[in-house]
């Protein structure tokens, strides 16, 4: 049981993470403004900030990363067009029906033929080419793309493969959004540029609250006239902030920390070697999440919370995510009391 002698070990997302002394006092000093009626400074800044490591001419801060997604769908989709996903993305499974419900869309999904989270350019030509049909027929106008994969163990889409897809959409007529969530791991998991993974996409999401450790905060990025919509779609759906740049600051801060994520992948593959090596299912993780296949889903993370080690289903697996508040050593002793429960 947990106690103080043996404290919880926290796994259940990498949105857990307490803001850093750094962050807490760039929040204390931001320079701040009306984000609403003008222009908060530091807002600008973060913004400026991120439409030059994402590549794109403008971007847009959103308190969280379903309501980015939210926006751009909003924005790409009309009534009744049908927009395409990998299956399990975040926008079909975790954003409870706002794509359809606000954004007015037709979700429709593509399998993982190309690997864990990854569909490939075949399949979605063949998909895009299956719905082809008269007026009254489901018209496919948007392809929603995730990097990294949350429900497939953070997998990461390489470029080339990013390339072939978006490639498959314009030749089918479709706008391209990037759900990139966790696209700063991705980044740091293939040593690239975050800008690297955007290319030939209309728009793209990224959150500061998860890995990057921010306490609130994403950003939408796209073209100066997408931003200037998405700006009033973010006010309708109460996104409008005053004087951001407090939340703004801590963004900025966690920019500065991308580097850091490199360590939250070493601690996930820490974490996977030691499942495996007592006879756990668990996969090889390209980033921070490590998914482990259980006889009895339930049970299994009822069990966990007994020995101090919180952790959440994922796609019915259990799913463990390292972060900046688990270190190694914690790894290892989530690792040692496992290993002891078993006995």
């Amino acid at each position: 049981m947990t106690s103080a002698a043996n404290p919880a070990i926290d796994f259940r997302s990498d949105t857990v993470t307490s803001p850093s002394e750094a962050m807490r006092s760039a929040m204390a000093s931001a320079e701040v403004g009306d984000n609403v009626i003008d222009t908060d400074p530091t807002m600008r800044a973060l913004e400026e900030r991120a439409a030059g490591l994402l590549g794109m001419p403008a971007a847009l801060w959103t308190p969280s990363g379903t309501m980015a997604n939210l926006v751009a769908l909003s924005v790409h989709l009309s009534r009744g067009d049908r927009f395409l996903a990998p299956r399990d993305a975040h926008v079909l499974s975790n954003e409870l029906g706002s794509a359809a419900w606000l954004a007015g869309g037709m979700p429709d999904t593509l399998e993982h033929d190309a690997g864990p989270g990854r569909p490939s350019h075949g399949n979605l030509r063949a998909s895009i080419g299956a719905r082809q049909g008269p007026y009254y027929a489901l018209r496919t106008t948007l392809l929603c793309l995730e990097n990294t994969h949350n429900a497939s163990g953070g997998s990461v889409t390489p470029p080339h493969e990013h390339a072939q897809l978006v490639a498959a959409a314009r030749d089918a007529g479709l706008t391209v959004h990037l759900d990139g969530a966790r696209l700063w791991n991705a980044a740091v998991s293939l040593d690239l540029p975050p800008a690297a993974l955007t290319v030939g996409v209309d728009t793209v999401s990224a959150c500061f609250s998860k890995g990057l450790g921010a306490p609130v905060g994403s950003v939408v990025a796209g073209s100066e006239e997408f931003v200037a919509r998405a700006r009033r779609m973010r006010q309708m759906l109460g996104g409008g902030v005053r004087q951001g740049g407090v939340l703004a600051a801590a963004c900025l801060t966690a920019l500065d920390q991308m580097g850091d994520l490199a360590v939250d992948h070493e601690n996930a593959r820490r974490l996977a070697t030691g499942l495996g090596e007592f006879g756990w299912e668990v996969d090889e993780p390209e980033t921070n999440i490590v998914l482990a296949r259980v006889a009895d889903l339930n049970v299994t993370l009822e069990w966990l919370g007994k020995l101090g080690i919180a952790a959440l289903p994922m796609a019915g697996k259990v799913r463990f995510v390292t972060h900046r508040d688990v270190s190694a050593t914690e790894v290892d002793e989530a690792i040692r009391r496992i290993k002891a429960g078993e006995r």
